[in-house]
């Protein structure tokens, strides 16, 4: 199953309703979306900085990951960035692979 990390940070009205029902709250609300579409929660963490929370998750589908993300950006409480991740071996395989490229001005 396709793999991402999202980072994302709430807006004034999304930290409001983070204060109103805990990280705890947040969690389950995130594994039913994921759960929802056939995915899953491998981790979650708040922080502090940048970002408020990070999660690493696995979802069935990239039309899945792109679902969730619009439905969540169009809710106005948080602003959200998610990254495909690869495996070693998903990495291996594509050095392996032939690339014809011809760099500008070569």
């Amino acid at each position: 199953m396709p793999k991402y990390l999202i980072q994302a940070t709430y807006t004034a009205e999304g930290t409001k309703g983070l204060l109103k029902e805990g990280a705890s709250g947040r969690r389950a609300a995130v594994e039913q979306v994921v759960s929802g579409l056939g995915g899953t929660v491998e981790a979650m963490y708040f922080a502090f900085g940048e970002h408020d929370f990070v999660c690493i998750i696995d979802f069935p589908d990239p039309v899945s990951m792109a679902a969730v993300s619009l439905t969540v950006k169009a809710s106005g409480a948080l602003h959200t960035q998610a990254t495909p991740l690869l495996t070693l071996e998903e990495i291996d395989e594509a050095a392996r692979r032939q690339v014809a490229f011809r760099a500008p001005g070569k």
